[in-house]
């Protein structure tokens, strides 16, 4: 990288302190040109930094990492001021006009990455450590930027290389009496390589869901509670909830942890005739929110339809593609708890009907059950000691990886060309190498630090 580059590294708005890092070649003169001086390498001194006429903007730490021994690879300058917007604003204007420019998200993520301080991999889970929602979200996303999670796919990558190259010996010595193919130990490690991949998958899902987590819509009929079920799981009174039918209009957002993974839950406006424009709008919404989620809860009053007619009525209208859970509201109101032993006839309509929760928003009854229902339904292990951080782009690389190695052991396992076998095992090092950066391209990198806050 040629030019230089200046953000703010803390969080925007009022602060004690906050940070301003500059990355790249001219940091030296910048530091001459605000400071009067470079600070020594690797400390903290104090300084006031100036303006082009000597007038002081603010006081504060200095701190100089000369290239290569820095976070990006390049000379970086970190000036610790007050956190006023005003002054952090008027720095990084000081800061360009003694050469730099203003970064983009995640360019210093993503220098460190061309710099090969991070690989690919760790660079992503700098991203979630910063939006973890949860003590256990945050110890995947270490783990990962620590690189436990490259240093398994990497583990595997080699495995694959040197199974490869058994395979491809098959090829170069045709002609010896040597068959490569049929080798039990050849078999065995691809095996072992199986194995390895399924416990690494198994891990990436469970840090998948503590970063992502789900999206669950709450749905159904006006007054079955919905938005009382919706305070209930968020804690705190984040919808009006009122006998009048119709209350809520527009779609309600919550974010909440349960068990440790992060859901964001929506509320939406009761499944009915719509009475005016604005409700249509907002049956609308309800109607197109719950086919972007992840699983639907539909809500009935147990107390005026113990029989879920509503549910039975309104399936027929939900999206196809999108799991739902009945949920029974107001079973304190029913006369009769979550243990009941007869379920409402909902769970037997058909075969594969959605399971029932019964619950009470108004006493919490039930909602334990509930806790256990939504995570169980996506897989998730609350207090799961071995998640790495992962994304969607990483599963679905190693899913295709699965694939690869799924039909390298049937070529091996008939006895066909060493050539096709070769092959498949070549394509799942080059998914292999495309988590952790060995193999990506400049639209793959775009894609990934444009999600990044800039000054990180």
């Amino acid at each position: 990288m040629t030019d230089t580059i200046v953000a703010a590294a803390t969080a925007p708005g009022r602060g004690g302190i906050a940070i301003v890092r500059v990355s790249g070649p001219a940091v030296p003169r910048i530091g001459h040109g605000l400071l009067g001086k470079l600070p020594p390498e690797r400390v903290a001194i104090t300084a006031q930094f100036r303006t082009a006429g000597g007038e002081p903007i603010d006081h504060g730490l200095a701190l100089y990492f000369p290239a290569p021994h820095s976070y990006t690879g390049e000379h970086v300058l970190e000036l610790h001021g007050h956190g006023s917007p005003v002054l952090i604003e008027a720095l990084i204007r000081r800061v360009l006009e003694l050469g730099a420019r203003r970064a983009q998200p995640g360019e210093f993520t993503q220098r460190a990455y061309l710099n090969a301080k991070l690989d690919l991999a760790e660079a992503e889970a700098v991203a979630d450590l910063i939006d973890a929602a949860s003590d256990a979200a945050a110890r995947a996303a270490l783990r990962s930027l620590e690189g436990e999670f490259s240093q398994r796919v990497l583990s595997l990558r080699q495995s694959l290389s040197e199974l490869r190259s058994d395979v491809e010996a098959a090829i170069d010595f045709a002609d010896e009496p040597i068959d490569v193919l049929s080798d039990q130990s050849l078999k065995a490690r691809l095996e072992a390589a199986m194995h390895a991949l399924a416990a690494l998958q198994a891990a990436g899902r469970q840090g998948r869901l503590l970063t992502e987590g789900m999206t669950v819509v709450i749905a159904g009929r006006p007054n079955a509670g919905k938005s009382s079920l919706l305070n209930r799981l968020a804690g705190h009174e984040a919808a009006i909830v009122t006998a009048i039918p119709g209350t809520t209009r527009d779609l309600l957002r919550e974010r909440i942890v349960v068990d440790g993974m992060p859901l964001q839950v929506l509320d939406t406006a009761g499944l009915r005739a719509a009475g005016d424009v604005i409700e249509a709008e907002g049956i609308r919404r309800a109607r197109g929110a719950m086919a972007r989620a992840d699983r639907v809860l539909f809500v009935i009053d147990a107390a005026a339809d113990p029989l879920g007619a509503a549910y039975l009525e309104e399936r027929s209208l939900l999206p196809p593609d999108v799991a739902v859970t009945v949920v029974f509201n107001k079973i304190d109101l029913a006369g009769h708890g979550s243990d009941a032993g007869q379920l409402p006839p909902v769970t037997t309509a058909a075969p594969g009907s959605p399971p029932v929760i019964r619950v009470s928003a108004l006493s919490g009854e039930g909602f334990d059950a509930l806790a256990a229902h939504l995570t169980q339904c996506v897989g998730f292990e609350p207090g799961s000691a071995g998640a790495l951080s992962a994304r969607a782009r990483h599963l679905e690389a190693l899913s295709q990886v699965e694939g690869c190695l799924k039909q390298a052991a049937r070529q091996l396992s008939a006895g066909n060309a060493p050539e096709l076998v070769a092959e498949e095992l070549k394509r799942a090092q080059q998914a292999l190498g495309e988590i952790v950066g060995v193999d990506s391209t400049e639209e793959l990198l775009g894609r990934i630090f444009a999600r990044f806050c800039i000054g990180k």
